[in-house]
Parts: C-alpha cells; structure tokens; sequence
C-alpha cells in the first residue's frame, strides 16, 4: 500500500471515480479536503473535485486505487507529469465561485456548476475555522501544562531542602486543577507535543492529569479530586532520595531493588514534613505500586484506596508507555491498554480499568492510524465516542504544529480503519509524526 516509488498519473477531473486514490497537486486552501492527497469515498467527493480548480493538476496513483478513471474525453488533455516544487497556497477563496462558474459549457449547466463551486468555499471556509478551532484549543492546553510544569518542577527541585514551600506550591496547583475539573462543563484530553526537555515533572503530569480524569468519571467530589492531584503529582518525590543509576537500571541487584522500592516510604516522609498533604493523598504516595492481587509492593496490600488504586493504574499504563529505565522499549498507547486489559486485569481495580478504557478511547493519544480515505494521523485527542478520536493528519505542506487536526465526530464521511505499528509507516511519514516521543498529557476545560 504504501510504496513510496509509485508515479502518480495525470488525469482530468472528468475521469475521476469512487476508489481513485488522487492527489490535487494544489495548496491545501485551494481545495476542501482534510488532504491533498486521499482515497474517493462518495459522488459528493467526486463533484467536490470537478467544482475546484484543479485541471492539469489532478493525478492518481494506480496501486493505491480501488477503481480504474473513466475514459478520457476527446475535449480534456490532463498535463503530463507533476511538478516537483513546493507549493505555495495563494489566498484565492473569494474569486473560486466565479471562476469555476466562468468554466461551464453550456448555459443550462452554469447554475449547477455556480452551486457546486459555492458549496466548495463554504466547505474550504468551513475547514480552515475547524483548523483554527483545534489550534486554540492545543495552544491553550500546551499554555497550562507549561505553567504547571514548571511549577511542579520548582516544587519537586525544593521538596527535599524546603518541604513546607514545596508542599504549598503543589496544593496550590493541585486545587487550581481540581477546580477546573470539577467546574468543567466540558473537560478534553490533549496530547501535547514535545517540549525537548527532561524531569520527572512530564511522568508527575501524566500521571496526576489522567488520574483526575479518571477521578472525574468515578464521580470524586472537587476536594478530592484536590487530595488525588497532589498524590498522583508527589507520588515519586521520594525518589530524590534514590541515586540515578538505581532509579535506571532495569536489572537492578536486590540491594538496589530493595533501595528502590522505598521510595514510596521515602516521598511520605517528605510530605508529611510539608504539611500539605492529607491522608488521601498520603496513600497515593505510599501505595501507587500496590496491587488488588497482593503482587504488589511495599506492603502486598489488597485493599489500597480509591485515590491510590487509580494511582497505580494511570502509573503503570504511563510506564508502558515511557518506562524509566532507558533499556526497556517503550509501548504503543493501544499495546499498553491491550496488555493491562489481557495480561495485568488481576492487579487492577476492574472498573477502573474499564474506565480507563473508555476516556482513553479505543485509539488512545500517541496512536498512528490509517484513516478511510487512505490518510495518515496521529491520535491526540480521544473523543465522546470512542470509535472517533481526533486526529493530526499527516500533510507534508505543513510543520508538525501548524498541521490540521480532524475531529472525526465532525466528519461523517471520515472513519480510523486501524491501528497502525511504526514500523509499517514509510518513514518519512513516520518522522513527521514522531509517534515515539514522549507522550505528554494534559487538559482543556470549559466552565460551566
């Protein structure tokens, strides 16, 4: 499917059919689609194509087409070959309706064709503020996680040697959190991009944002949504006590495994000195490493608490997915799920587990998959139904963060086909999405 040394062929519009999979070798705002390049899905698609100005600059690709093109007409001559540069988008919206009805062939089919090409701007004017919509809402939530990793990194920096400050700033942020939650009418995960940086602050957020999510849905009021943000964003501060190499060791001696498995010991500590935490949040600290089936440890606990049950879930699913120690391989989003759910069900609190699931989605945040008009994406947002997550599409006309993003409960005609491992995706297309970084969650929330 994917062969990246397929020569695309030229065709006129008149030629196009359900099942072509073409590329409009024309700027993403000259045409209505999510892509410039995708599989035909329906007539609608196919008049779409005919009312936008592409003649002479419409190609299919002959191995990821489902259909044949119609014969070409004696009065349509498509141009050989494409040209290999980069094209500039022109802001021609305003003249496009004019234009393709100046191009009707007859008069009783002008009417028609000024409809169509109507339509197309609306549905180009539509797209782009769709565009800017999900811009905001990225723009908005990568503005609060900064300003909460910075402050949880400051907190985490000073806990060890000034305690009490520390605990203050992290109830701080834990009740600010708590309360846009809690007051939040409508309450989205976001993947965050990037940042290039290091610190046990992007685990901390991780953690701390799905765990109050989570919270949310198991119906915590907003003082204990409060006590589980503080929890899940302490919950490894007893690790400033554990040295490095420990911490990043995978096959670690039983000296070190034992010295590592008291961090939990260590972090209560530090937070009792604080005097911030209360006891909620405590047991998240002590217990995020307990399970329901005893395995677990320190203690081998059964019974840990609602707070510290979702805890150790949301921690484990983030250590698949970014493990501490550098040598083992982190996991895909859908991979982790699917093992917690076959493999690891017994340690973990099952309704929660069946929670996790459903606010996570089917296609989970990080997640690559190939949509039904051929395209590409990256999940970074999980949606109401959890069949139709929003997706980064892959478009090499932009950068990574200027991209479009489609949310699929918006689009009918759009629907994620699978899954996807990296390793099946060409890797150019792979380099733009960079599923593999690390995976930073956060929230965005409107108040009621």
């Amino acid at each position: 499917m994917w062969n990246q040394t397929e020569k695309p062929v030229p065709i006129d519009p008149s030629q196009v059919v359900v099942g072509l999979y073409v590329w409009l070798d024309v700027s993403w705002n000259e045409h209505p689609f999510l892509c410039s390049r995708f599989k035909v899905g329906n007539a609608q698609q196919i008049a779409a194509i005919q009312a936008c100005q592409v003649a002479g600059k419409l190609y299919y690709f002959p191995e990821r087409s489902a259909a044949l093109p119609l014969p070409l007409k004696a009065s349509a001559v498509p141009t050989a070959k494409p040209q290999d540069q980069e094209i500039v988008a022109e802001g021609r919206d305003s003249q496009d309706a004019a234009d393709c009805a100046g191009r009707a062939d007859n008069p009783s089919g002008e009417a028609e064709t000024s409809e169509r090409c109507a339509e197309v701007a609306r549905e180009k004017q539509l797209k782009e503020e769709r565009r800017r919509r999900q811009q905001e809402l990225t723009a908005r939530a990568e503005r609060a996680w900064e300003c909460a990793a910075r402050v949880t990194r400051e907190a985490m920096t000073q806990m060890p040697h000034s305690p009490k400050q520390a605990g203050a700033k992290l109830r701080g942020l834990s009740e600010d959190i708590a309360s846009r939650i809690a007051q939040g009418q409508e309450v989205a995960l976001r993947l965050i991009g990037d940042k290039g940086d290091e610190g046990p602050q992007f685990h901390a957020l991780n953690v701390m944002t799905l765990s109050v999510l989570l919270g949310r849905a198991a119906g915590l009021d907003e003082g204990q949504l409060a006590e589980l943000a503080l929890g899940t964003l302490a919950h490894d501060i007893g690790k400033a006590q554990i040295p490095a190499h420990v911490l990043k060791t995978r096959n670690r001696t039983r000296y070190e495994e034992d010295l590592y498995r008291r961090h939990g010991a260590y972090g209560v500590e530090l937070a009792e000195v604080s005097g911030a935490f209360g006891p909620s949040a405590l047991a998240v600290i002590a217990d995020h490493h307990e399970c329901l089936d005893g395995n677990g440890w320190p203690t081998g606990k059964r019974n840990p608490g609602l707070a510290a049950r979702i805890g150790a879930l949301v921690n484990r699913y983030d250590r698949l997915c970014a493990p501490e120690s550098p040598d083992r391989d982190a996991m895909m989003p859908t991979a982790a799920l699917a093992r917690l759910f076959r493999v690891e069900s017994a340690r973990f609190d099952q309704r929660l587990l069946s929670m996790l699931i459903k606010l996570l989605g089917v296609y989970p945040p990080g997640t690559i998959v190939r949509l039904s008009d051929e395209s590409l994406g990256l999940v970074v947002a999980p949606g109401k139904d959890s069949l139709r997550p929003t997706i980064l599409v892959h478009n090499p006309e932009f950068d990574k963060q200027d991209a479009p993003t489609v949310d699929l409960a918006e689009v009918d005609e759009l629907k994620v086909e699978e899954a996807l491992q990296p390793a099946s995706v060409p890797p150019s297309i792979l380099h733009w999405l960079k599923p593999r970084e690390r995976l930073s969650y956060f929230f965005t929330s409107e108040t009621k």
